[in-house]
């Protein structure tokens, strides 16, 4: 597939989302080869996989309208991070077994069939993203727009509206809140 070309079940056009995704999408793929393969993810969707199902996502929601190029790239970093986790979600149900009924046995002889440290570590990230935004919703956008749209923050700034030192400054508290969440 081309570029330019969009996925078959995308359906209809949808006029300015269509001409942003076509003049994105080999940065959308690096942000979403980062991602995915950032960190040792194990998971089964691959950058065309998450960059598509992002599209069709953007898409489901009708003529949406962005002031530019910018707010474009914002919008479709949080749109990848709902699909990976959305991902992860629903694989760890399945490994649960989803809706057949649950059994426990007693053995001490299995090993924990828990979910894959990648998975689990994107979920950790994603929950503590959320406990981030509850204390400093500017700081989670930080976050966010970093790691999930790869913006700079000179792009980061703009977008928010707040000057290159607030947004070094967020993403420097946002980090070490974190990094404790996370421990």
């Amino acid at each position: 597939m081309s570029p330019t070309e969009l996925p078959p079940e995308a359906g209809p056009p949808h006029g300015q989302l269509d001409a942003l995704y076509a003049d994105a999408y080999r940065e959308l793929r690096r942000l979403a080869r980062a991602r995915l393969h950032g960190g040792g993810r194990n998971t089964v969707l691959d950058t065309t996989a998450l960059v598509h199902e992002s599209y069709l996502r953007l898409a489901r929601h009708g003529e949406v309208a962005f002031e530019d190029r910018l707010r474009f790239m914002v919008y479709a970093g949080r749109v990848m991070r709902s699909v990976i986790i959305d991902l992860v979600r629903e694989r760890q149900a399945e490994r649960r077994g989803g809706d057949a009924a649950h059994v426990t046995l007693n053995t001490q002889l299995g090993a924990d069939l828990g979910p894959d440290a990648g998975e689990a570590e994107i979920l950790r990230v994603h929950d503590a993203l959320d406990e981030l935004a509850k204390v400093d919703e500017r700081m989670a956008h930080v976050v966010e727009l970093r790691y999930f749209a790869g913006m700079t923050e000179g792009e980061i700034a703009q977008a928010l509206g707040v000057t290159d030192r607030t947004v070094r400054r967020d993403w420097q508290q946002a980090r070490l809140f974190l990094a404790e969440a996370l421990r």
